[in-house]
């Protein structure tokens, strides 16, 4: 496969951004088989904002021939208070996550962060020599990489979580440092402090945050942070907003329900709805079939988001039938995961014990 094929499946949707071209087109040139990762906390149930968005990307990297990496990072997970900072309750919800990855993009290959740091004492060295290249100040406008406000009282631990998750990028082995464009400024942070360490700077690759489904709610920029990154942010699909997100457990009447409920503005713009037909209808389906009665038109189909969009947007495909054709569209991406899942309740277990999403 030649270059310019695999920078074209690297940037394919739902990526929004690669820092550079130009270092990617480099790293694929003189690297067959570059090293890819991407990091997540281990929290609450998976929703389609997560395992969708994440997952295509992952495939993506998988087919432009990387070898592809899911570190569950379980150290930060504690730091930030998942699971209460409950080390088995967190260990046993890692499995789930594995085994989600897994079934999604398979051949993908998943690393903890307790295996990346075992007996690692060049690790900590490193995340020392980070922190004495960053301010505190620099420090504290990243903490929204982990869900949390300038504002906020914070522990010392929190405050090593930024230095943590960049140092990993080095500890891994990556040479493309992937994540959704909430966490744009901890890769920028690493692609400028790195060089001073003698390390070669990451490729960063950001995807799209997909919405959650309600109307967002208004939100002040903390310092540092632009009016628009705050806004994404805060409207992104939560964990710890059941009702503004489709997890993968969720029931076909849930789904219906849910979306159903959903903000659907007569624009594109902040649209959550057009946003699934967008992000994930089109990457499952090649054609996307609204059933209605004969009266309201009949049935239509579209084979592309764009046709979709401009029909929404010149009222020739009402919310409602908008609203019914994602519901059915969505229910069949996330039936086979479904499936799978009830067939392995104890993956399950410590999120019904914990009581939690988040």
């Amino acid at each position: 496969m030649d270059v310019e094929t695999r920078i074209g499946i690297i940037k394919r949707k739902p990526t929004s951004e690669v820092v550079t071209d130009e270092d990617l087109r480099n790293l694929l040139e003189t690297k067959q088989r570059p090293v890819h990762y991407i990091g997540m906390e281990i929290s609450g149930l998976l929703h389609i904002g997560s395992v969708f968005m994440l997952g295509y990307k992952l495939r993506d990297f998988l087919e432009a021939g990387c070898t592809t990496q899911v570190y569950l990072a379980d150290w930060h997970s504690i730091i930030n208070n998942k699971f209460g900072g409950d080390w088995e309750k967190i260990n046993r919800a890692s499995k789930y996550y594995e085994e989600m990855f897994k079934l999604f993009a398979p051949g993908v290959k998943v690393v903890r962060g307790s295996e990346l740091y075992h007996d690692n004492d060049e690790y900590w060295k490193n995340v020392i020599t980070f922190c004495k290249h960053v301010t505190l100040a620099r420090d504290v406008r990243c903490l929204e990489i982990m869900g949390r406000s300038q504002k906020e009282t914070l522990d010392v631990a929190k405050y090593i979580y930024p230095p943590m998750q960049a140092v990993d990028i080095r500890t891994i082995g990556a040479d493309i440092a992937h994540a959704g464009m909430d966490q744009r400024k901890i890769h920028m942070l690493a692609r400028e402090i790195y060089p001073a360490m003698g390390f070669e700077k990451p490729v960063a690759v950001h995807h799209a945050l997909l919405p959650g489904l309600l109307e967002p709610q208004k939100v002040e920029a903390d310092e540092g942070q632009t009016q628009k990154e705050a806004s994404v942010a805060a409207a992104k699909m939560s964990k710890s907003k059941p009702d503004t997100s489709i997890f993968l457990n969720d029931s076909a009447e849930t789904i219906k329900k849910k979306i159903s409920r959903a903000y659907c503005p007569p624009e594109a713009e902040g649209n959550p709805v057009l946003s699934l037909v967008r992000h994930i209808v089109f990457r499952e389906q090649k054609e996307f079939t609204v059933i209605r009665p004969a009266k309201f038109g009949g049935d239509i189909s579209f084979s592309s988001y764009e046709e979709v969009e401009k029909a929404y947007i010149e009222k020739k495909l009402h919310a409602a039938d908008l609203k019914s054709g994602v519901t059915e569209a969505m229910d069949k991406a996330v039936a086979p995961i479904r499936s799978h899942f009830e067939k392995k309740p104890e993956l399950l277990e410590v999120f019904e014990q914990a009581k939690i999403t988040r």
